[in-house]
């Protein structure tokens, strides 16, 4: 039996590279580290900022690594081995992950801050400039 997607439609051509991106990141989430996603508010016609914040607790900025993958946001977090530690409760998470974001075409990441804890990116998207082109329509005869 043939799967039916949204994008099997004949008159969706070429989106194939989008539906595997939609499939990948809906498997791809298990729900570590938690985070939050705002919208900023700044001057009007500066366009879109979002802030991502994730809950890092016990990671230092040498343990993250946050860098851009053609249009993905990727986090990684990896701890190292503390070595010999007897715990007789260990309720705080010390794994690594991997946490990727989708990012929108022309969405770029301006910096990222590791304050008590928690880790925020900061991503904008400045306003394109208005272009008006005039199209010559030439006629044959």
């Amino acid at each position: 039996m043939t799967r039916m997607t949204p994008f099997s439609s004949p008159l969706l051509l070429g989106f194939d590279s989008i539906e595997k991106t939609l499939e990948r990141v809906a498997k791809g989430s298990d729900g570590y580290p938690p985070y939050n996603i705002e919208r900023l508010r700044g001057p009007e016609g500066c366009g879109d900022r979002l802030r991502i914040t994730l809950a890092v607790a016990g990671f230092t900025d040498n343990d993250l690594d946050v860098s851009t993958e053609e249009n993905q946001l990727v986090v990684r977090g990896r701890q190292a081995d503390e070595g010999e530690r007897e715990f007789l409760h260990r309720g705080i998470a010390a794994r690594q992950f991997q946490r990727t974001f989708l990012l929108a075409d022309g969405m770029r990441v301006s910096g990222a801050t590791l304050q008590n804890g928690l880790l925020s990116i900061d991503l904008d998207r400045p306003q394109p400039e208005k272009l008006v082109r005039k199209i010559n329509i030439s006629v044959k005869e």
